[in-house]
Protein backbone atom coordinates (compact mmCIF):
# COMPACT_ATOMS: atom_id res chain seq x y z
CA UNK A 1 0.00 0.00 0.00
CA UNK A 2 1.28 3.46 -1.22
CA UNK A 3 1.57 5.96 1.87
CA UNK A 4 1.27 9.79 0.86
CA UNK A 5 2.70 11.97 3.22
CA UNK A 6 2.39 15.63 2.50
CA UNK A 7 5.25 18.12 3.14
CA UNK A 8 4.62 21.21 4.97
CA UNK A 9 7.35 23.10 4.14
CA UNK A 10 5.41 23.87 0.87
CA UNK A 11 2.15 25.14 2.68
CA UNK A 12 0.65 27.98 3.87
CA UNK A 13 1.68 28.40 7.23
CA UNK A 14 -0.99 31.53 8.02
CA UNK A 15 -3.32 28.53 7.35
CA UNK A 16 -1.22 25.33 7.89
CA UNK A 17 -4.05 24.11 10.20
CA UNK A 18 -6.63 24.14 8.01
CA UNK A 19 -4.53 23.04 4.82
CA UNK A 20 -3.22 19.61 7.30
CA UNK A 21 -6.84 19.17 7.87
CA UNK A 22 -7.43 19.19 4.23
CA UNK A 23 -5.02 17.00 3.23
CA UNK A 24 -6.13 14.62 6.01
CA UNK A 25 -9.52 14.43 4.95
CA UNK A 26 -8.56 13.81 1.19
CA UNK A 27 -6.81 10.37 2.42
CA UNK A 28 -2.97 11.81 2.97
CA UNK A 29 -1.65 8.86 5.61
CA UNK A 30 1.47 10.97 7.26
CA UNK A 31 2.73 14.63 7.49
CA UNK A 32 6.39 15.28 6.68
CA UNK A 33 8.36 18.03 8.73
CA UNK A 34 11.49 19.04 7.35
CA UNK A 35 13.51 20.44 9.61
CA UNK A 36 16.90 22.29 8.04
CA UNK A 37 19.16 24.33 10.54
CA UNK A 38 21.22 26.26 8.01
CA UNK A 39 24.25 23.81 8.23
CA UNK A 40 24.07 20.78 6.84
CA UNK A 41 21.31 22.39 4.33
CA UNK A 42 21.70 26.05 3.06
CA UNK A 43 17.82 26.93 4.48
CA UNK A 44 16.36 27.19 7.49
CA UNK A 45 12.86 26.32 8.48
CA UNK A 46 10.61 24.81 11.55
CA UNK A 47 11.36 23.50 14.78
CA UNK A 48 9.49 21.65 17.52
CA UNK A 49 6.58 24.18 18.60
CA UNK A 50 5.96 23.48 14.73
CA UNK A 51 4.75 20.03 15.96
CA UNK A 52 3.29 20.95 18.61
CA UNK A 53 0.77 22.88 17.14
CA UNK A 54 -0.36 20.42 14.63
CA UNK A 55 -0.09 17.78 17.49
CA UNK A 56 -3.23 18.19 18.42
CA UNK A 57 -4.72 19.37 15.40
CA UNK A 58 -4.03 15.61 13.52
CA UNK A 59 -4.78 12.19 13.83
CA UNK A 60 -2.53 11.62 11.57
CA UNK A 61 1.82 9.88 11.70
CA UNK A 62 3.90 12.93 12.59
CA UNK A 63 7.91 12.40 10.99
CA UNK A 64 10.16 14.58 11.71
CA UNK A 65 13.04 14.77 8.95
CA UNK A 66 16.15 15.91 10.73
CA UNK A 67 18.38 17.57 8.08
CA UNK A 68 20.61 19.48 10.56
CA UNK A 69 24.28 18.94 11.51
CA UNK A 70 23.54 17.49 14.85
CA UNK A 71 20.47 15.52 15.32
CA UNK A 72 21.10 14.52 18.49
CA UNK A 73 20.37 17.86 19.93
CA UNK A 74 16.44 17.59 18.23
CA UNK A 75 15.80 14.03 18.38
CA UNK A 76 14.06 14.37 22.24
CA UNK A 77 12.82 17.71 22.01
CA UNK A 78 10.48 16.36 18.72
CA UNK A 79 9.50 13.65 20.06
CA UNK A 80 8.74 15.73 23.44
CA UNK A 81 6.26 17.68 21.01
CA UNK A 82 4.70 14.97 19.43
CA UNK A 83 6.66 13.07 16.58
CA UNK A 84 5.97 9.97 15.72
CA UNK A 85 8.83 9.19 13.68
CA UNK A 86 12.32 10.72 13.35
CA UNK A 87 14.31 10.84 10.32
CA UNK A 88 18.29 11.38 10.80
CA UNK A 89 20.53 11.95 8.11
CA UNK A 90 23.93 9.65 7.96
CA UNK A 91 26.39 11.76 6.55
CA UNK A 92 26.31 13.63 9.90
CA UNK A 93 26.57 10.22 12.05
CA UNK A 94 29.63 8.26 12.22
CA UNK A 95 27.86 5.35 13.52
CA UNK A 96 23.65 5.65 13.06
CA UNK A 97 22.89 2.94 15.54
CA UNK A 98 23.07 4.60 18.76
CA UNK A 99 20.62 7.39 17.64
CA UNK A 100 18.41 4.63 16.17
CA UNK A 101 18.45 3.25 19.25
CA UNK A 102 17.09 6.08 21.23
CA UNK A 103 14.59 6.91 18.95
CA UNK A 104 13.65 3.37 19.50
CA UNK A 105 13.95 3.48 23.13
CA UNK A 106 11.30 5.91 23.13
CA UNK A 107 8.75 3.67 21.79
CA UNK A 108 8.73 6.01 17.96
CA UNK A 109 10.28 4.86 15.31
CA UNK A 110 13.06 5.57 13.28
CA UNK A 111 14.13 6.30 10.22
CA UNK A 112 17.76 6.77 7.97
CA UNK A 113 17.98 9.17 5.21
CA UNK A 114 20.82 9.61 2.28
CA UNK A 115 21.99 12.18 0.05
CA UNK A 116 21.64 11.54 -3.80
CA UNK A 117 25.37 11.57 -3.44
CA UNK A 118 25.66 8.68 -1.08
CA UNK A 119 25.79 5.17 -2.17
CA UNK A 120 22.46 3.24 -1.60
CA UNK A 121 24.93 -0.26 -0.21
CA UNK A 122 25.46 2.51 3.15
CA UNK A 123 22.00 1.56 4.18
CA UNK A 124 23.17 -2.16 4.85
CA UNK A 125 24.26 -2.13 8.37
CA UNK A 126 21.59 -0.17 9.84
CA UNK A 127 18.66 -1.94 7.85
CA UNK A 128 17.67 -4.42 9.98
CA UNK A 129 16.64 -2.17 12.97
CA UNK A 130 15.08 0.72 10.66
CA UNK A 131 11.11 1.47 10.73
CA UNK A 132 11.76 4.19 7.38
CA UNK A 133 14.28 4.31 5.15
CA UNK A 134 14.63 7.12 2.94
CA UNK A 135 16.04 7.55 -0.05
CA UNK A 136 16.45 11.44 -1.38
CA UNK A 137 15.28 12.55 -4.89
CA UNK A 138 16.79 15.54 -4.77
CA UNK A 139 19.80 17.21 -2.57
CA UNK A 140 17.96 18.55 0.43
CA UNK A 141 17.68 22.28 1.29
CA UNK A 142 14.30 23.41 -1.13
CA UNK A 143 11.46 22.47 -1.71
CA UNK A 144 10.18 22.39 -5.92
CA UNK A 145 13.23 20.58 -7.55
CA UNK A 146 13.39 18.39 -10.22
CA UNK A 147 13.21 14.96 -9.68
CA UNK A 148 16.65 13.57 -10.09
CA UNK A 149 17.02 11.15 -13.58
CA UNK A 150 19.27 8.33 -11.55
CA UNK A 151 17.14 8.05 -8.65
CA UNK A 152 15.14 5.10 -10.31
CA UNK A 153 17.66 2.97 -9.95
CA UNK A 154 19.13 3.73 -6.45
CA UNK A 155 15.38 3.26 -5.32
CA UNK A 156 15.18 -0.41 -6.93
CA UNK A 157 18.39 -1.11 -5.31
CA UNK A 158 17.15 0.01 -2.18
CA UNK A 159 14.32 -1.66 -2.67
CA UNK A 160 16.10 -5.09 -2.51
CA UNK A 161 18.17 -4.39 -0.24
CA UNK A 162 15.21 -3.85 2.33
CA UNK A 163 13.70 -7.25 1.15
CA UNK A 164 16.86 -8.77 1.87
CA UNK A 165 17.54 -7.41 5.03
CA UNK A 166 14.27 -6.04 6.69
CA UNK A 167 11.07 -6.68 4.75
CA UNK A 168 9.53 -4.31 7.13
CA UNK A 169 10.70 -1.29 6.54
CA UNK A 170 8.91 1.56 4.76
CA UNK A 171 11.24 2.81 1.56
CA UNK A 172 10.12 6.46 1.29
CA UNK A 173 11.08 9.47 -1.31
CA UNK A 174 11.60 13.05 -1.12
CA UNK A 175 11.94 15.50 -4.00
CA UNK A 176 10.37 15.96 -7.08
CA UNK A 177 7.35 14.20 -6.47
CA UNK A 178 4.25 14.88 -8.30
CA UNK A 179 1.78 13.03 -10.41
CA UNK A 180 3.77 12.28 -13.13
CA UNK A 181 7.02 11.33 -11.27
CA UNK A 182 5.29 9.34 -8.37
CA UNK A 183 4.38 6.14 -10.80
CA UNK A 184 8.07 6.15 -11.56
CA UNK A 185 9.24 6.12 -7.74
CA UNK A 186 6.35 3.46 -7.31
CA UNK A 187 7.20 1.33 -10.03
CA UNK A 188 11.14 0.97 -8.97
CA UNK A 189 10.12 -0.06 -5.22
CA UNK A 190 8.83 3.05 -3.29
CA UNK A 191 6.00 2.59 -0.92
CA UNK A 192 6.01 6.35 0.77
CA UNK A 193 5.78 9.38 -1.34
CA UNK A 194 6.66 12.83 0.40
CA UNK A 195 4.68 15.48 -1.86
CA UNK A 196 5.49 19.25 -1.06
CA UNK A 197 4.73 21.46 -3.88
CA UNK A 198 2.96 18.59 -5.76
CA UNK A 199 -0.05 19.20 -3.14
CA UNK A 200 -0.16 22.37 -1.18
CA UNK A 201 0.96 24.45 -4.13
CA UNK A 202 -1.52 22.27 -6.88
CA UNK A 203 -3.27 24.29 -10.01
CA UNK A 204 -6.02 22.67 -8.79
CA UNK A 205 -6.25 22.72 -4.63
CA UNK A 206 -5.07 19.87 -1.75
CA UNK A 207 -7.64 17.85 -2.38
CA UNK A 208 -7.67 17.22 -6.10
CA UNK A 209 -3.64 16.51 -5.16
CA UNK A 210 -4.16 14.07 -2.95
CA UNK A 211 -7.10 12.31 -4.48
CA UNK A 212 -4.92 12.27 -7.61
CA UNK A 213 -1.91 10.50 -6.57
CA UNK A 214 -3.84 7.85 -4.35
CA UNK A 215 -5.26 6.89 -8.09
CA UNK A 216 -1.67 6.20 -9.46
Amino acid sequence: MIAIAPSILAADFSKLGEQVAEAEAAGAQRLHVDVMDGHFVPNLSMGPVVVEGLRPRTRLLIEVHLMVTDPAKFVQPFIAKGADLVIVHLEVLPDARPLLSEIKAAGKLAGLAINPDVPIDAFIPYLPMLDLALCMTVFPGFGGQPFLPESPDRIARLRRLIEQHNPRCDLEVDGGIDARTAPIAVNAGANVLVVGTGIFRHAKGITAAVRELATL
